[in-house]
């Protein structure tokens, strides 16, 4: 049985499908107006792990995630660069896209972009006006907050309060300064569309549920993305989307937590960011993801590159383990179902990553000392069975087996012919600290007149 922690809820739920075997999720993606940072990926990453576990659980998982291609930044970069804003999405979308498939990320089945569906927005906006949840000013067009009395539910947000201590730049154009736009009237110099309000661009909320629902349906599973959007981006999607609906728009909430730089939320407006294309020259893509997962989804993590680097212990040792038991060819077996049910048992529990690399890890040091006993060929694929069947669902170590046999080889290689070099420098208590390094990960090498030998023992 899956529980997440439904924020709507504001506790744990049994995760039970709107429709028996299939699982319908939306999460929230990237607005493109600068480069992605590793905090958009930890985004990315846990809606990863929510698709990889309810597959792997049997369901038939439909993912979107959007790109918010239209905003006043990314026009504000456009301004400031001289930059078509187009082309600024485009080259973004694909850096995200290239840095998400090195990371092993798994492809959403739909990427829309907001620019490409206007005509869902523009649709959905007079479906609001219809219904008397929003209005006309000047061109724009708002959303009346107080014609929804269900405002804050996500949030806990109090409609009074935020009236009072309104956080929102005052417009004579709006009826409440709580009000939010559904469609902003055009300025000079910036793209426009037209509607049936005159020249102008969608808002930012009304993007979201257009899209979610035009894929998903008015009503589907879950509803994802970053704590920092549960007020006011999510909040406001309820409200316009079960405003033209009348019904629950998203059954499960999940928010992942913050990722921190100096103590403070990472992001663009202010600064603080680490691009994913600086890690991942100098990070092997599985070390991010270790570390990534090594900390639970909604908690807050604070990037330090020290913490990074712990992550290459932990890798080493799973790459180490995985080249042993690779010597063994064959994936028949069976599972050990008391390693698989204890790795099932902390995913089921609100996705707890951290929890399930501990059962991993601990696995893989007993992998280590049984092999030392010569357990036998039978138990060796059951182990690597398993390992590959817990790594899988965290989306590590996901390359060919035989690219992972083909650098190590070349690295024994390299290895014998450095230590040949040394042998003909009569520098022989190098040389044999090279083979005895090499015989106690069952390397053995023979040396005959034709040259050194390996062979796996």
């Amino acid at each position: 049985m899956i529980k997440l922690y439904n924020t709507l809820a504001g506790k744990k739920e049994e995760f039970k499908p709107l429709e028996e075997g299939k699982v319908r999720m939306y999460v929230c993606g990237l607005t493109v107006q600068d480069r992605p940072h590793i905090g958009h990926i930890r985004a990315a990453v846990t809606a990863d792990i929510l698709k990889r576990y309810f597959e792997y659980s049997g369901y038939t998982v439909t993912l979107v995630t959007n790109f918010t291609d239209i905003d006043d930044k990314i026009i504000a970069k456009s301004q400031e660069t001289g930059e078509d804003f187009r082309k600024i999405g485009s080259r973004i979308i694909e850096e995200y896209l290239e840095n998400s498939d090195r990371l092993n990320i798994k492809r959403a089945d739909y990427y829309p972009e907001a620019t490409k569906h206007i005509q869902e927005i523009q649709e959905f906006i007079v479906k609001l006006i219809e219904k008397g949840f929003a209005y006309v000013s000047e061109g724009n067009v708002y959303y009346d907050v107080s014609k929804f009395s269900g405002y804050g539910k996500l949030s806990g947000k109090n409609l009074d309060e935020l009236r009072v201590g309104a956080r929102v730049e005052p417009d004579e154009t709006k009826r409440n300064p709580v009000d939010f736009a559904l469609w902003k009237a055009a300025k000079p110099g910036e793209p426009w569309w037209e509607s049936p309000w005159g020249r102008g661009r969608p808002g930012w909320h009304i993007e979201c549920s257009a899209m979610s629902m035009h894929y998903l349906g008015e009503t589907f599973d879950i509803h994802g993305g970053g704590a920092d959007l549960i007020f006011p981006h999510h909040e406001n999607e309820i409200a316009q989307s079960e405003g033209v609906t009348g019904k629950p728009f998203a059954k499960y909430w999940v928010h992942n937590g913050f990722l921190n730089l100096s103590g403070e939320k990472m992001s663009k407006s202010i600064g603080n960011v680490v691009l994913v294309s600086d890690i991942l020259k100098i990070y092997e893509p599985d070390v991010v993801r270790l570390y990534l997962l090594s900390t639970h989804y909604r908690s807050p993590m604070d990037y330090y590159e020290e913490r990074l680097k712990e992550q290459e212990g932990g890798y080493q040792r799973l790459k180490q383990v995985l080249f042993l038991l690779s010597q063994e060819r064959g994936d028949g077996g069976e599972s050990e179902k008391e390693v698989i049910e204890r790795f099932r048992e902390a995913m089921d529990d609100d996705f707890n990553t951290p929890k399930a690399l501990s059962v991993i890890y601990s696995y893989t040091k007993d992998i280590f000392e049984i092999m030392k006993e010569n357990p036998g060929r039978l138990w060796i694929i059951s182990a690597k069975r398993t390992l590959k069947e817990m790594l899988g669902v965290l989306g590590l170590f996901e390359l060919e087996e035989a690219e992972y046999i083909k650098q190590d080889e070349e690295l024994i290689e390299l290895l014998l012919n450095l230590r040949s070099d040394l042998r003909e420098k009569n520098l022989f208590e190098l040389s044999d600290k090279i083979r005895d390094g090499l015989k106690k990960l069952n390397i053995e090498i023979e040396d005959t007149q034709e040259g050194s030998r390996w062979k796996k023992v």
